[in-house]
């Protein structure tokens, strides 16, 4: 039916909004990604193209190889990004996908790149918005996947999300290309595999993919919509404080539609957590309506803590979920930027690092607060800490500051 356009067109639209300079490319070897690669490559785009070696099957070193081998027949510079930390706990699948994301996000970061593009299509679009649908998601769920979205500190770029992989891979068999099959992928133990396998029978019920990729283009419409009231009604209930912890007007939030506030709690938390997915939404209201009980004291979802501070809840650092010590010049705890000289490093600044501030109550916030922004120390010896105690070539600033909350939770 229709609903797609073929390779070219889609790789020409799903670029309109991408962002101008170098792209990286994340290629697999299967269809999808190979297409991707290809069709960048003749669209003269400048482009640099990575592969990641998960070390799950024996063939996984040489088809990466081969990935490589195929980008610098075109030209391309490829590197191979290693993976080895799957412990053999929990989903395979999961555990691979957030890797990728992180080892592409700091690949892209080093190479400078303007964002990273990926091999999605039209039939990955319709399976997410399925599976989504299957384990009860809401609205921003079933929007599914976006043309172009951030994670990682890096744009993600999906330019084929209106192609159909099997006209990806027709072109390919006309072009002469080959691609690499992944026997994973027939592995009925995976939520898409038996998805996939099951997709003839909907599109009998008229469950096209088209069909169900429409609905999740009127979803993110539905978003965007949300966001923008939410986004208006932020500046009166939230105030994100440059330590990276959030005053909230209950008051104010009473006011405010259910969505609305479940949305703007989602956003706090994940902001004061440094988490990307919000929580299940019956976690949610139940810490939503923990907070407007009578006598509350307290609660914890999230890595967050809520507590009350006068007509006020503040949200905080789980001090237990805070990030453990790294090297000055890491980022920490994924939230902060920090740089320090030779021999120190960061963590969590704790009653220890808190009692060298002198009269930390100056500053004029709050101590569960204090306790879980970052300080430089050498040993036992604490050199500096944001906004207490400046030292040279010693900083510690938010990856996403106060007006970038603000921005990300109006979708920009």
């Amino acid at each position: 039916m229709a609903g797609h356009v073929g390779p070219e067109a889609a790789l020409a639209a799903g670029l309109r909004n991408a962002p101008a300079g170098r792209l990286g490319v994340a290629v697999s070897g299967g269809s999808d990604s190979v297409a991707l690669m290809h069709l960048l490559a003749a669209s003269g785009r400048e482009i640099a193209v990575a592969t990641v070696d998960h070390g799950l099957r024996a063939e996984a070193a040489e088809e990466a190889k081969g990935v490589a081998a195929a980008a610098r027949a075109l030209g391309l510079t490829c590197d191979i990004l290693e993976w080895r930390g799957w412990d053999g706990a929990g989903n395979v699948q999961d555990a691979a996908r957030a890797a990728r994301r992180r080892l592409l996000g700091a690949w892209a970061a080093a190479q400078g790149l303007a964002g990273v593009a990926l091999g999605h299509t039209l039939d990955d679009q319709a399976e997410t918005f399925l599976m989504r649908l299957a384990r009860g998601s809401g609205v921003d769920g079933l929007a599914a996947m976006q043309t172009v979205s951030r994670g990682e500190h890096v744009p993600w770029l999906r330019p084929l999300l209106k192609a159909r992989r099997s006209d990806l891979r027709d072109w390919l068999t006309a072009q002469g290309i080959g691609w690499v099959e992944d026997p994973s992928n027939d592995d009925q133990r995976f939520d898409r595999v038996r998805l996939r396998k099951a997709m003839p029978l909907l599109e009998d019920l008229g469950l096209w993919p088209e069909r169900l990729a429409a609905t999740a283009d009127r979803m993110a419409m539905a978003r965007t919509a949300l966001e923008a009231l939410a986004a208006e009604a932020a500046g009166d209930v939230l105030r994100p404080d440059p330590l990276g912890y959030m005053t909230i007007q209950p008051e104010a939030l009473a006011t405010l539609a259910e969505e609305t506030r479940l949305r703007l709690l989602a956003a706090a938390l994940n902001w004061v957590g440094g988490t990307i997915y919000r929580p299940r939404i019956a976690a949610l209201r139940e810490f939503l309506q923990g907070l407007r009980e009578p006598g509350f004291a307290g609660r914890t979802l999230h890595g967050v803590v809520a507590e009350p501070l006068g007509e006020t809840v503040i949200l905080v650092r789980e001090p237990d979920k805070a990030g453990g010590p790294v090297i000055a010049g890491k980022v920490w705890d994924g939230r902060w930027r920090t740089n320090g000289p030779d021999g120190t490093e960061v963590r969590a600044l704790g009653a220890d690092g808190l009692a060298q501030l002198g009269d930390w109550r100056a500053l004029g916030h709050p101590r569960t607060a204090l306790l879980t922004v970052p300080g430089i120390f050498r040993d036992a010896e604490l050199i500096a800490a944001p906004f207490a105690k400046e030292a040279k070539e010693c900083d510690c600033v938010l990856v996403l500051g106060p007006a970038a909350f603000f921005q990300r939770l109006a979708g920009r």
